[in-house]
């Protein structure tokens, strides 16, 4: 096993925590987390790495030990994320690296490939977020509203996020962080055996209005919220993603592992964090009805979106395992190191 070391990067752009394990010379393998977790939720894959790898996690702006200073300009989608990413790389010297993201950070390596192209040997997306965002979108990627409505920090549970920012611990409520882990993070009833080190992640995301969930703004559209301006979660409207299909058409074009669980509820195409699915399910009032709000079906947006890629010469694999929730690296190891470290020595 890898031991892991963590470090403070400054760079132009963000001075924040990276975690690394194996030789300082090794291959680089760069680990990019999803929302409500840091670069700690790698760091058991990390210390499986094979000999000769380099593992290597930040905490993305916004999160963890980032600097709270550095805020996310939600207009610019997943661009401050990706021009993070590659700051990093400059100061650390590495020209080019494997890539792995997981859920948001598979939005942002979507981005990365498209505006940084040439830096990636491989591509490893699990339960990656749709290249289109996330919420209120029709199935090829359209916005429902031109405001972004249902989507964006609006269609964050007011609750859950309250707990967020009081750093709650417990789980006497659905809504508590631990809670929202142990029922939709991974499938139940899984729970890792670091969930302590892995709720702390959590509770590490920098809330308010300009972090987690950000700002929103009335809409006249159902449901009558729409995308702010600030924050991760505004930066994933479908607004926001100026051209989410540019990754298909870089010249230079890493294969891709795309690894999922069957039985996410997360990224899905009936995603329980859609408003439009939750709409659907008369879970939210007033919806309009799937012409107008359909629930965005995320895997097939992924699926068209790579199949796309491919024809234009680039080589992907799918891989989905069975019985297994949003984060299979988390769920079944074992599964998940057999495809991706195969990946990795293509």
């Amino acid at each position: 096993m890898n031991l892991i070391q963590s470090i403070d990067v400054a760079t132009p752009r963000l001075t924040t925590r990276v975690l690394t394990s194996g030789p300082q010379g090794g291959m680089p393998v760069v680990f990019i987390h999803g929302n409500l977790s840091s670069a700690t939720w790698w760091e058991d894959t990390m210390a499986r790495l094979p000999a000769g790898f380099r593992g290597v996690a930040p905490d993305l702006r916004s999160y963890g030990a980032a600097d709270p200073a550095a805020k996310v300009d939600a207009t610019r989608g997943m661009g401050d994320f990706a021009d993070d990413l590659a700051a990093l790389l400059d100061v650390m010297g590495i020209a080019r690296a494997h890539l792995v993201g997981h859920s948001l950070g598979g939005a942002v390596l979507w981005r990365f490939l498209a505006d940084h192209p040439g830096r990636a040997i491989t591509l490893t997306q699990v339960a990656p977020g749709s290249p289109f965002g996330f919420g209120g979108t029709m199935a090829d990627g359209t916005p429902c509203h031109p405001d972004g409505a249902g989507s964006g920090a609006g269609a964050v549970n007011p609750q859950f996020a309250a707990l967020l920012a009081a750093g709650a611990r417990g789980d006497e409520t659905p809504f508590h962080p631990r809670s929202i882990l142990n029922t939709y993070v991974w499938k139940p009833p899984f729970i890792p055996a670091r969930i302590e080190a892995l709720l702390d992640a959590a509770l590490a995301q920098h809330c308010g209005l300009q972090d987690y969930p950000g700002d929103f703004r009335p809409s006249a559209q159902w449901p009558m919220v729409a995308a702010g301006v600030m924050g991760p979660i505004n930066a994933l409207s479908p607004i926001y993603q100026a051209d989410p299909l540019g990754f298909t058409r870089i010249a230079d074009k890493p294969p891709v592992l795309w690894l999922r669980g069957a039985d996410d509820p997360i990224v899905a195409d009936a995603s329980l964090f859609d408003l439009g699915t939750l709409g659907s399910l008369g879970a939210v009032p007033g919806w309009p009805g799937p012409d107008v709000h359909p629930p965005q079906p995320m895997v097939g947006q992924t699926r068209s979106a790579l199949e796309r890629y491919a024809a234009a010469g680039g080589q992907v694999a799918e891989v989905v395992l069975p019985d297994c929730g949003h984060s299979p690296y988390l769920e079944q190891p074992a599964a998940f190191d057999a495809a991706f470290h195969a990946h990795l020595r293509r």
